[in-house]
Order: C-alpha cells, then structure tokens, then sequence
C-alpha cells in the first residue's frame, strides 16, 4: 500500500472530533457578532492554488498564471479609472465578498500596489462571519493534474470531506512560493493539523488564508490590461 493509499485510508475513517462548547458556525447563525481578525496567526501558507477557482461571474476577468514581475502601471490607472460596478465586478474574482469587493472600489484610486494591497487587507480584516461565509461559499476544493493518479484524488477528497464535515465549510489555504509538485502534500498535512483546531481557532485561520488568496489574485489582476482604453474618437 502506497503513502497516499494509507492516507486516503486515514481520511476516510476520521471522525471529527465531537465540538464541546456552543461556539456557532458563521454559515448558519450570521448575526454573530463581528470578530475581529488583527492578530496574524503563527501559521506560514502560501501562492494561491491554481486550483482554487471561482464560479462564473458575468463579465470574469480570467486570472493569468503567476508571474514575478512588477505590476502594469497602466493597467493599475485603468483599474482606478474604471466604473465601480465593473471594478468590483473584477475584484470579486479575488474574493467573494460583496463587502470586501465594494470597499477595496469606493477607495480608489490607489497610487500603487502597495496602497492597493493594503486597502485589500484591512476590507478582510473587517469581515464579519457572514461576510467569511459569503466568500467561502465562492471557493471550490483544490483540483489535481489531470494526469494525478487515483490515490491521490481520493486521498484528497477524503481529506476535505474530513475537513467539511468538521468545520461546515471547503477548506482553503494560500500556498505562497510552493512548487506544484509540492501542492498536495501540503494541502493533506494543512488539513491534517488544522483538523484539531476548534471552530474559533479555525475560523481565524481561514479568514487569514482568503486575506492572503485576495493579496495574490490582486497581483495577478493589475499585472493585466484587464480594462481596456476607452476609444478614440476620429477627428
């Protein structure tokens, strides 16, 4: 039996352990009062998965594979100049947040990246639960190769049913400078350790890791001419 084969095995027999205080879940009780997310849990992820795609919005923007080159300065002033429905409508590809996306909009223009990606962060660090529910609901579980072979999809998928059936909501995390031969494994012992988090703990990890899933997609988007210029009238 394979490594994967034993932690496939593993998932698939796990039972969550039994949540001993009345801590409710965001998703299902969302007048909880606002938690506040400032303190950056010790926890090291990293870049976005390529697999952690967002459902089809009306007019997407498809976010482009990572590079390490600076940002488009035109593209960043096209995204300021742009109509705020359709720059939420962008930024909402980075988070599905309404919240999040109308307050990183209404603060436009941003000077530079840096302006832009600390707007991005204190709109997450404000979102109540229902807000996190809200953007959770837009992530998808972390896909594989095509070529991956089976143990791997069933080690995967029993590890986020582990994961759902504990904490009610997909498991998500950033995976930062992680080659993508390294991705399952990490996504495995991410889940494996975070299994044992109470929903409080957890909750604080997960709204930390959609911070930095925003950050990264929000490189990628101004790295683009998403927003094309307007046309030139012939004289």
């Amino acid at each position: 039996m394979t490594t994967l084969d034993n932690v496939a095995a593993h998932f698939t027999h796990l039972s969550p352990p039994p949540l001993t205080h009345s801590t409710t879940h965001p998703t299902t009780h969302p007048t909880s009062p606002p938690l506040t997310y400032r303190a950056a849990p010790t926890h090291r992820r990293g870049p976005t998965l390529p697999s952690h795609r967002l459902h089809h919005l009306a007019g997407q923007v498809a976010v482009p594979e990572q590079t390490h080159t600076g940002p488009d300065p035109t593209a960043l002033e096209r995204f300021n100049a742009a109509p705020a429905r359709t720059a939420e409508r962008a930024l909402l590809t980075c988070c599905r947040s309404l919240r999040w996306a109308h307050r990183v909009a209404a603060h436009r223009p941003y000077p530079d990246l840096g302006a832009l990606l600390a707007a991005s962060d204190e709109a997450a660090y404000d979102l109540t639960p229902a807000d996190l529910a809200e953007a959770l609901a837009g992530e998808s579980l972390t896909a594989l190769p095509e070529d991956a072979y089976s143990a791997a999809h069933t080690a995967l998928s029993a590890a986020h049913a582990a994961y759902e059936s504990r904490f009610g909501h997909v498991f998500v995390i950033c995976l930062d400078d992680i080659p993508p031969a390294e991705a399952l494994d990490q996504v495995l012992a991410g889940i494996r350790s975070r299994l044992t988090n109470d929903p409080e703990e957890e909750l604080l990890l997960t709204a930390d890791e959609l911070r930095r899933l925003a950050r990264g997609r929000l490189r990628r988007l101004v790295r683009e001419p998403l927003f094309p210029p307007a046309p030139q009238c012939a004289s």
